[in-house]
């Protein structure tokens, strides 16, 4: 009974510790873009704690045209240096990149493109945090930027500038965004995905962004002429709560397991040193009282001298 309640103990401890793993490690993007040329642009992917620090047993995928890929291992897919998977964009391509570990559980999916021509969005690829600000802009492939419309889900939301800024992101703001201008046309389009912060509710009410309708190829201003018709960003609103608390909580539970189960072992341990040395001295007992038991039938001869001298 004591082994098999050791063993659901221990069993339990593994999984809590499988279950913080897979909420810990996420894929590291950088540079932290969704879109890059190709023939020109390199990116770095890791699979990283919540520290920042790599881990190892994890593996960044990929897959592509229906087919799952690991970096390395497949023909023009990234080499591998230490820890981290290295992509050199040398033709047009699209995928989906994750990290995987080898009891297969996975990370958020990041989508990455190259292109060769045109624009290109520079967006974040890595999930953005509710509250934070998020500023668009809009390259060349001679590393300029220009100005250029900026589109969320087939509405405008400025124009004239060559960078615009979204404030306090909500889950409103997530969707498809790209960039256009008249002389290159619309750039790919990429999906901003928005999280919640970890130690904060989420607000209730949000005030959209200031949108407008798509204008049509002829109204895209010049890079020369910029035009003012954005609205000011919203006021900023206060900062997150820290996470100081949620990171205490989150080593606790991961040093939890440890001492439970080095309290359970070295418990084992000396009941077992202790059973040892009660069976010891009950093998001795016994054997002493066995022989005796047969020297029961042993006679003594006594002999008692008597003087008659007297």
């Amino acid at each position: 009974m004591k082994t098999a309640s050791v063993t659901l103990l221990f069993g339990v401890c593994v999984l809590l510790l499988s279950a913080l793993s897979v909420s810990a490690v996420s894929l590291s993007v950088s540079p932290n873009l969704q879109q890059f040329f190709s023939g020109s642009s390199s990116v770095s992917l890791s699979c990283v704690d919540d520290d920042g620090q790599t881990v190892d047993r994890w593996t960044v995928k990929r897959t592509r045209g229906g087919l799952t890929e690991d970096c390395g291992a497949a023909a023009g897919f990234g080499k591998v240096h230490g820890f981290s998977c290295y992509l050199d964009f040398t033709t047009v391509s699209s995928a989906d990149y994750w990290c995987e570990s080898s009891s297969g559980q996975k990370t958020d999916v990041v989508s990455i493109s190259s292109s060769e021509k045109g624009v290109i969005l520079e967006i974040p690829a890595l999930p953005v945090m509710t509250g934070s600000d998020v500023t668009l802009r809009c390259r060349q492939i001679n590393g300029e930027m220009v100005a250029a419309y900026f589109f969320f889900s087939g509405r405008r939301l400025g124009s004239g500038y060559k960078e615009h800024t979204i404030s306090n992101m909500q889950q409103s703001n997530e969707g498809l965004y790209w960039c256009a201008t008249d002389l290159s046309g619309p750039s790919p389009q990429s999906f901003l995905k928005i999280r919640d912060h970890p130690t904060t509710a989420v607000r209730s009410s949000v005030a959209p962004p200031h949108l407008e309708t798509m204008p049509s190829s002829s109204s895209v201003p010049s890079s020369s002429h910029p035009t003012n018709s954005t609205l000011p960003p919203p006021a900023p609103q206060p900062p997150p709560i820290s996470v100081s608390v949620f990171r205490l909580l989150f080593h606790l539970l991961v040093l939890c397991p440890y001492f439970i189960t080095t309290g359970l072992l070295l418990s084992i341990c000396l009941d077992r040193i202790y059973t040892k040395s009660s069976g010891d001295r009950n093998v001795v007992s016994m054997e002493m009282t066995h022989q005796v038991g047969q020297n029961d039938h042993v006679a003594f001869d006594i002999t008692t001298e008597h003087d008659f001298s007297e």
